[in-house]
C-alpha cells in the first residue's frame, strides 16, 4: 500500500506522527465506453462553451454559481485556508463507542505510526482499548475539512470519516404512523425464525457472486473468440487516405476468419457436453 496522507494525531499535550491509507478497495470490473459499429473508444473531452477550446486540466477552476452570479474559486483560493492546509488530526473529544450512529461513517483509512519509535502510537490504542472509547477527531483531508472517528481495529489504529450531523437525513414514512398490533404469539414466532438464523458473522464467508459471474462471463467470451484487438482511431484514417482503409479492411477480414473458426471449433465441443449431460 501508498500512503495518501502524513500528519500526526494531537490530543493534549501528545503528538503521533502518522501515515494514512486507504483501508478499501474497488473490485468491480472495470469497463471502456465503446462505438457499437465499430469498437473504437468513447473519449469525453473538456471543452469549453465561450471559446469551443478544448481545455487542460491545469486551466480549469472551481466556480460557485447563484442567481446569476459567478465565483471563481482557484487553486491558490483553496491553498490560502488554514483548515485546508492542516496537517493534524485533532482529538475533539473521547465518547463511547456505542454512542457513534454507524450511519455517520463514510470512508475508512489506517493509520501506520510514522516515527523511529511508535510507543505514542501504542499508546494510544492501548488506551483506547481499555477505555472502551472511540476519539473524535478534525481532519483535512483533499481540500476538506472532515470530522472522524479514530479506533482501534486489531493492532491498527483506524480512522473513519464521519458525516456532518446536517448531511444525515431524517426518516419520517407516514405508513409508520399507523398504529400495529402485534400479538405476543407473532412475536414469539418471529423471534424463533431470528434464532434459527443466528450465526457469528463471518464476512470473509461471503462473496459478491455478480462480480463473479460477470467474470466467467468475460472469460468464456474470452474462449469462444469475442474477444478482438481494441480499435484505435487513426488520424490518417480520419483523413481518409487510402492506405488505412486496406488496413482497416485487413484487420476485420482477420478478425472476422478468426472469430469464424473458433466458433466452428467450439461447436463440436458443445455437441458433445450436450450429449454427455
Amino acid at each position: 500500500m501508498r500512503s495518501i496522507w502524513k500528519g500526526s494525531i494531537a490530543f493534549g499535550l501528545v503528538n503521533v506522527p502518522v501515515k494514512l491509507y486507504a483501508a478499501t478497495e474497488d473490485h468491480d470490473v472495470s469497463f471502456h465506453q465503446v462505438h457499437d459499429k465499430d469498437g473504437g473508444r468513447i473519449h469525453y473531452q473538456r471543452r469549453c462553451e465561450v471559446c469551443g477550446e478544448v481545455v487542460d486540466f491545469e486551466h480549469i477552476d472551481k466556480a460557485y454559481i447563484e442567481d446569476d452570479q459567478m465565483v471563481v474559486i482557484t487553486a491558490e483560493d483553496f491553498e490560502s485556508l488554514p483548515e485546508g492546509r492542516s496537517r493534524e488530526i485533532e482529538v475533539v473529544e473521547f465518547v463511547p463507542n456505542d454512542q457513534v450512529d454507524p450511519l455517520l461513517f463514510d470512508h475508512s483509512y489506517y493509520l501506520e505510526p510514522d516515527s523511529t519509535s511508535p510507543k505514542a502510537y501504542t499508546l494510544l490504542r492501548r488506551t483506547l482499548e481499555k477505555t472502551d472509547r472511540t476519539a473524535i477527531v478534525h481532519f483535512a483531508l483533499r481540500q476538506k475539512t472532515r470530522l472522524g472517528a479514530l479506533r482501534v481495529r486489531g493492532d491498527v489504529l483506524v480512522l473513519q470519516s464521519l458525516l456532518w450531523d446536517d448531511e444525515l437525513r431524517e426518516a419520517h414514512f407516514p405508513s409508520l404512523d399507523e398504529k400495529v398490533r402485534i400479538s405476543a404469539k407473532e412475536l414469539e414466532l418471529s423471534a424463533a425464525l431470528v434464532e434459527s438464523f443466528a450465526a457469528d458473522f463471518s464476512p470473509e464467508e461471503f462473496t459478491d457472486d455478480y462480480q463473479r459471474q460477470l467474470r466467467e462471463l468475460i472469460e468464456e467470451k474470452m474462449k469462444h473468440g469475442d474477444a478482438v484487438a481494441p480499435s484505435r482511431g487513426d488520424d490518417s484514417a480520419s483523413k481518409g487516405e487510402s492506405g488505412a482503409e486496406v488496413i482497416d479492411l485487413m484487420e476485420a477480414l482477420r478478425r472476422s476468419v478468426e472469430k469464424n473458426r473458433a466458433e466452428a471449433a467450439a461447436k463440436p465441443a458443445t455437441r458433445r457436453r450436450t450429449k454427455k449431460a
